[in-house]
């Protein structure tokens, strides 16, 4: 049977990052993907996340996974709020200590962590799907189906679920507690070949419902209705699609229609595995937790729970020191729970409400949003990720 240091199941944003981050100091890593290269790099249906927090920006740059990024992606310095029929500028910089935030698609981001990863030296096998693990306590043992239907193995030292929302490997953890919420609400998300409708993400309330307009890039629009969860992507051609967008934004900017790439539904829900390990077994990035997107969190806890358990795992491969592996979970949790607080404070602020009570609450909040700088400067802080500021500084220095 084979042997590697680090198994990890799953190549996204979290498992290519952690298994980069450790190939750097000499750890052996293989990742195993259940999907083909093709489909991580180019299906439209993988073009999700784009928002990077400054430190998750500046941690690409130090692993050398940013050089793309920083040339084709965009620097925000904030978002606008529309409400009552006007358009509110929240400037991060002003608010957050002089940071902001990058756009660049997630599917990008792949893209290049892959083809970095691999001429380094790093080792994916796409299309060969996990089964399950055993022996998690010592270890543990990776089962997988190969491309051509055979069932293999390979022994880790230690193994790590990074297999994305849909998780298999999520109730390995014996006794794991799952936090579950789901929102009685989804997404109809676009993808359109169009000018976005501002240089910046438009957040927008409306009577009708919730909107967001956002990009992937200055000809690539991505924006999103709040809708029913009970809705169906056939009810809802391009035309009235368009309409929509444009009755939501309520006049603050323009919507312009264009050639769709791809539609889909949504669903609204949060999930936090607690614990997210079991002996020399760990979970990562939406396999122990997911968000709403409303707070653009998703890519950002991915990149903070690959960073958590590599100084972790450093510390052990590289001064033999098992500490922070006891203590991972507790560390994960902290900005885990923190950007749960974020994306359902937004979520609710922002989406519009069946009950009128719960309705008249979320708008005296948002009307005293632009009065209160302290709920601006909450917004802004979280926003740019101020509270993992100290994380990233410490593995930026184990990184230099």
């Amino acid at each position: 049977m084979r042997r590697v240091q680090v198994g990890i199941v799953g190549a996204g944003p979290a498992g290519l990052l952690l298994a980069h981050l450790l190939h750097r100091i000499g750890v052996e890593t293989l990742v195993l993907e259940a999907k083909s290269r093709a489909y991580l790099e180019t299906s439209p249906h993988r073009i999700r996340a784009g928002v990077l927090e400054w430190g998750a920006k500046e941690i690409l740059l130090a692993a050398g996974l940013g050089e793309r990024m920083e040339r084709e992606g965009l620097e925000h310095r904030g978002v606008y709020l529309a409400f009552d029929g006007a358009l509110h500028r929240v400037d991060f910089p002003t608010l957050a200590g002089g940071r902001s935030i990058w756009v660049y698609g997630q599917q990008y981001a792949v893209r290049d962590m892959i083809r970095l990863h691999l001429e380094g030296g790093g080792e994916i096998l796409f299309e060969h799907e996990v089964l399950g693990v055993e022996e998690l306590e010592r270890n543990p043992v990776l089962v997988y189906r190969t491309p051509e239907g055979r069932t293999e193995r390979v022994r880790t030292e230690f193994a790590v679920g990074a297999d994305g929302s849909h998780s298999a490997l999520r109730g390995l953890i014996p006794g794991a507690r799952v936090h579950r919420r789901t929102y009685p609400f989804a997404w109809l998300g676009i993808l359109a070949e169009t000018r976005p409708a501002a240089e910046e993400l438009i957040y927008a309330s409306h009577p009708r419902g919730f909107a967001l307009f956002s990009m992937r890039s200055p000809t690539l629009a991505r924006n999103y209705l709040q809708v029913g969860p009970e809705e169906r992507l056939e009810d809802w051609p391009e035309a009235r699609i368009w309409e929509e967008l444009a009755l939501r934004l309520d006049g603050v900017a323009e919507v312009r229609p264009g050639p769709l790439l791809e539609k889909s539904l949504t669903p609204m829900r949060a999930l936090v595995v607690e614990p997210m390990q079991h002996g020399r077994f760990f979970l990562i990035g939406d396999a122990a937790h997911v968000v709403p997107p409303t707070g653009a969190k998703g890519m950002n806890m991915a990149v903070a729970d690959a960073v958590a358990l590599f100084r972790a795992l450093r510390a052990f491969y590289l001064e033999k020191d098992p500490t922070f592996l006891g203590s991972f979970t507790e560390e994960a949790l902290r900005h885990v729970w923190q950007a749960e607080f974020f994306s359902y404070w937004m979520t609710t602020l922002l989406h519009t409400h069946e009950d009128p009570f719960a309705e008249g609450l979320r708008l005296a909040q948002l009307r005293h949003l632009g009065e209160s700088p302290h709920l601006l400067s909450f917004l802004a802080e979280n926003y740019v990720g101020l509270h993992t500021t100290g994380r990233w500084a410490e593995t930026l220095k184990a990184l230099a």
